[in-house]
């Protein structure tokens, strides 16, 4: 149920109607925009007299949800949500661009990647340490080496890391990441998520290959549940009938997600095509949807990676794209 208050409410005649609200047992959300504040109420709403709520004097609506996700529903939260990662924002007109490599390979691989990219313009470093892979036989990365390394490339650029918690037993070494991400096999691992709404950092959150929106939202939801609502969103493709691409890039799924819920809504082509050269064009393709960002894996030696080469760009190509992106943001946001 959302309760939208009238304009100009007082803080106390709102306090109170939430004191009040909760004693039916309910969680409220409060989301305080220019001109309104809506009221969202999480839990069973059902003995709750809409007529008398609507009838009060500081009362503009009420309306039902029939949406299960209510953290993540824009009904709750009409404003977009604003995600910032040491001074770099996410989301509500802020456009972040994440790059590195798939996996972190040695000290010179990752620190070298990493100015160049932020040479180029990234805001973010990606690096994986902890990697699924579909072969047990196949690098699964440096694990807590791996993160050490993304702490050295971090202060050797200042870009904030972002990179994989695969299981809850890992959570400790993940103190001081900056933004941790779920991975597409992970989106629906319920017990990863709720102790990820316990901690205070910032969640990317991929789609599963084969998932709905709906329930990507509803794992958004479950991390919001739990305390933590600085959730990104990432469409990363899924799959389908296709045979000549990795995956299938779902670009519709990034008006859609806007419209859906306030959070922000990042792509990342590199994992939804599998092909370095068809990468750039569906960069810009998702730029031009009006993504909140991008996600895009970049080796310094694509041909000698341990981890999906083929999909990676060089940072010299990078750098072109990040051009091209920056040119397509102006006529997107204009």
């Amino acid at each position: 149920m959302i309760v939208v208050l009238k304009h100009g409410v007082t803080e106390e005649k709102k306090t109170q109607l939430i004191h009040w609200l909760k004693n039916y047992g309910l969680q409220i959300h409060v989301s305080d925009g220019e001109f309104q504040t809506v009221l969202g109420l999480i839990g069973d709403t059902s003995r709750v007299d809409m007529d008398l709520v609507a009838s009060l004097e500081i009362v503009d609506a009420v309306k039902r949800v029939s949406e299960p996700f209510k953290c993540c529903n824009r009904k709750f939260h009409p404003e977009d949500m604003i995600v910032e990662i040491g001074g770099v924002k996410v989301g509500g007109g802020h456009f972040v661009m994440i790059a590195g490599p798939c996996s972190v390979e040695t000290e010179d691989q990752i620190v070298t990647v990493a100015k160049e990219v932020k040479a180029a313009g990234a805001d973010m470093l990606r690096g994986g340490a902890f990697k699924p892979r579909t072969s047990p036989y196949d690098f699964a990365g440096l694990k807590a080496e791996g993160l050490e390394l993304l702490r050295i490339a971090r202060a050797e650029t200042g870009l904030p890391i972002v990179t994989e918690l695969m299981n809850i037993r890992d959570l400790d070494l993940f103190y001081d990441v900056d933004v941790i991400q779920v991975g597409a096999r992970n989106m629906q691992n319920f017990d990863l998520l709720r102790e990820l709404g316990k901690v205070n950092k910032p969640i990317l959150l991929k789609r599963g290959l084969a998932n709905t929106l709906k329930e990507l939202l509803m794992s958004a939801e479950y991390i919001m549940a739990s305390g933590n609502e600085r959730v990104i969103l990432c469409e990363r493709g899924i799959r389908t009938f296709s045979d000549y691409t990795r995956n299938t890039l779902d670009l519709s799924a990034v008006p859609m997600l806007h419209e859906l819920t306030h959070l922000p809504v990042i792509v990342d082509p590199s994992h939804a095509t599998g092909i370095a050269r068809i990468v750039p064009p569906m960069a810009l393709a998702a730029t031009a949807s009006g993504a909140d960002g991008l996600i895009i894996e970049v080796h310094n030696d694509p041909p000698h990676a341990l981890c999906d080469g083929a999909q990676s760009l060089r940072p010299e190509v990078f750098a072109d794209l990040a051009r091209k992106v920056r040119t397509i943001r102006k006529v997107v946001t204009e």
